[in-house]
């Protein structure tokens, strides 16, 4: 293996370790006598290949230490910033090298990792972190916290120096206060003993530890409260909430407790975090509006994360992967407060050092590139598709999710609804979760509800898609299977906008411009009768009147209501499966007068459409397109039958 080579196998597997990682943090580095190899701002190392390193000219490095910059902190450290890209060598003008690419080439030997575990810095975020460190690694150096950049960098030269001269040897362990380890070796095996070395060494002084086990809560104050958040973030919902809760969280949701995290512990935190959670304990949406505004009013910026008292965690962000990254982080902050208890309590930063890093041009491009903020209009849109796991539903969710949306999977199938979630989330870089749901049970459509508000943060389009068909004659047609039919395609669709219309008229009671979507795919049927099918067609014209109904019910809050009746999909497996699909009931039904065989069936379907197929995922996407997009219908079907049935 060669040291590039190797750098990137010690990178990955640091990098894909929660415990030393979180939100592509971290920096290593490989250095020869001419050139650093270190790791390019805003890369990830779980992920990095030789690609994703700067290679830096070390003279050129070596330069930026003879020459004198601004006093003033803002020009000093865009002028060292300018040096430093400067530095790179050529065919490398696109990436940016890291903030610490100036450490890591002060270190003489070859492989340099820069990590920020929760043990560790359970350590140096503590009152008694100096003294511990140096009794546990009494040859390694510690630097007090200071600001990062240049001074960070001097700071870490004149005390490599000292050392040097102190001891005749180069330091290979350096602990920041309130900014995580450097370890340095010759070798990438010697680099995972002396890692090894320390924290099996500080874990032996650990007996206080975070217990992170479940704990019961009101769950559905919970939803009421994601939804609130969401639309004060952002008044239009381009934004998400993630919530979080376990014992170790929910200590901290306490008033007291709250107290020790309300400081920020490290760069990291503040970049992803913000410098201070918001606290709150009356889940009023007008408490908690008041709540927030004056947060905002007070430290200019909205709140990343929100503690509700023995609730849980809130995490807001634009996106779900920023939202997501400000839950992990602030978890490593409950974590490293827990840790500290050990050694004599948590030390946060201090507010001189916070305002620094909070307005530190470096640290903001940074948290720019790891958030990768979404810009498509569907970007905002948070969906439920019920039968997303198959069929039109999975046709439906794979559209939204393409265009931005974050899109839950439901259906009764569940192993099916985790593959396609999987899939989609894979193929279109947007997440999507799965829910299991029996949708003719009402208590399984609740907690489908307040699981997607507590994954996402609210909903803004409900596709009410899953259905069933049981065709047959009136005399073969039997009471179980009519009620069957009835309460999936009928009932089921009353229960589900019920519940997924409280979430959206929470948000409009935040946000009074604020629109949402409800639509049931319908049916062909839906608009002419269906012979030997009566069961499906009754059932799809009451679905017509209960859109139109909701419609008119919900339009004082914003939220359009309007059906899509597409023709048939003979492709899909509603038609097709050889067991239970259309073609295989109509022809044991004998509903087309002639028909041998499925083919038959098949054929004779598609004459009956002018347009001379079935019709297909990618047509009736483009109506649900048009229905969320535009701002002046509802309580519409709209028919996307190849020209089979037309409204009169």
């Amino acid at each position: 293996m060669t040291n590039l080579e190797s750098l990137v196998e010690f990178s990955n597997r640091y990098g894909s370790d929660p415990s030393f990682v979180l939100a592509g943090g971290g920096n290593t580095s490989f250095k020869n006598s001419d050139n650093l190899w270190v790791k390019g701002s805003g890369t990830a190392l779980s992920t990095i290949t030789k690609d994703g390193f700067v290679k830096m000219n070390r003279e050129r490095l070596s330069d930026i230490w003879r020459v004198e910059y601004s006093d003033d902190p803002e020009t000093r450290e865009s002028e060292v910033l300018a040096a430093l890209m400067d530095a790179r060598e050529a065919g490398e003008d696109k990436k940016r090298p890291s903030v610490e690419t100036l450490f890591h080439d002060l270190f003489p030997q070859s492989f340099v990792l820069h990590v920020h575990p929760a043990v560790v810095n359970g350590v140096l975020c503590s009152k008694e972190g100096k003294e511990t460190i140096k009794k546990l690694f009494p040859d390694s150096i510690w630097i007090d916290a200071c600001e990062p950049g240049y001074v960070m960098a001097s700071a870490f030269r004149k005390a490599l120096l000292k050392y040097k001269k102190a001891t005749g040897k180069d330091a290979d362990l350096v602990f920041h206060q309130n900014h995580g380890v450097f370890f340095a070796a010759s070798t990438a095996k010697r680099l995972d003993a002396l890692v090894k070395h320390v924290i099996t060494s500080i874990k032996k002084e650990i007996k206080i530890k975070p217990d992170f086990s479940d704990k019961a809560i009101d769950l559905d104050t919970a939803a009421s409260i994601a939804p609130v958040l969401r639309m004060l973030y952002n008044e239009n919902g381009n934004a998400r909430v993630v919530f979080k809760t376990n014992k170790q969280i929910l200590k901290f949701s306490s008033r007291e407790e709250f107290k020790k995290i309300k400081r920020p512990l490290s760069p990291d935190h503040i970049v992803y975090c913000k410098a201070e959670p918001l606290y709150i304990n009356n889940y009023a949406p007008a408490a908690i509006k008041h709540k927030f505004d004056e947060f905002k009013t007070t430290l200019g910026f909205a709140p990343k994360i929100v503690f509700a008292e023995n609730i849980g965690m809130f995490a807001l962000g634009s996106t779900f992967k920023e939202a997501n990254t400000a839950s992990e982080l602030m978890f490593d902050a409950m974590t490293v407060v827990t840790y500290a208890e050990n050694f004599g309590g948590v030390l946060p930063m201090s507010k001189k050092l916070t305002d620094f890093i909070v307005n530190w041009e470096v640290e903001k491009y940074r948290s720019g590139v790891s958030l990768n903020v979404a810009k498509d209009g569907f970007s905002s849109k948070i969906a439920i598709v019920t039968g997303g796991a198959q069929g039109f539903g999975e046709g439906i969710a794979r559209f939204l999710a393409s265009k931005g949306a974050n899109v839950v999977i439901a259906d009764i199938n569940s192993e099916g609804a985790a593959r396609t979630a999987a899939n989609i989330t894979e193929t279109t870089g947007s997440v999507a979760s799965p829910v299991t749901v029996n949708i003719a049970d009402e208590e399984s459509v609740r907690r489908m509800i307040r699981e997607t508000v507590l994954t996402f943060g609210g909903l803004d389009v409900f596709v009410n898609n899953a259905g069933i068909v049981r065709a047959g004659s009136l005399e073969e047609m039997t009471r179980s299977n009519f009620e069957l039919v009835t309460s999936i395609n009928y009932t089921a669709y009353f229960m589900c906008v019920k519940y997924a219309s409280a979430v959206m008229k929470i948000q409009r009671g935040v946000s009074p411009s604020y629109m949402a979507d409800v639509i049931e795919i319908n049916s062909k049927s839906g608009l002419a009768g269906s012979n030997k099918n009566f069961a499906y067609a009754g059932s799809k014209f009451g679905g017509l009147g209960l859109t139109q109904s909701f419609a008119l019910e919900l339009a004082p809050f914003g939220i359009k209501v309007n059906a899509v009746c597409p023709g048939n999909f003979l492709d899909g497996p509603l038609w097709s499966d050889p067991v239970r699909g259309l073609f295989v009931q109509y022809l044991n039904a004998g509903k087309v007068p002639g028909a041998k065989t499925v083919a038959d069936v098949k054929k004779y379907y598609e004459s009956k459409v002018p347009l001379g197929r079935g019709c297909l995922p990618e047509d009736l996407n483009r109506a649900v397109q048009y229905i969320i997009e535009q701002k002046y219908e509802t309580g519409q079907a709209v028919p996307v039958t190849g020209g089979q049935e037309m409204l009169n």
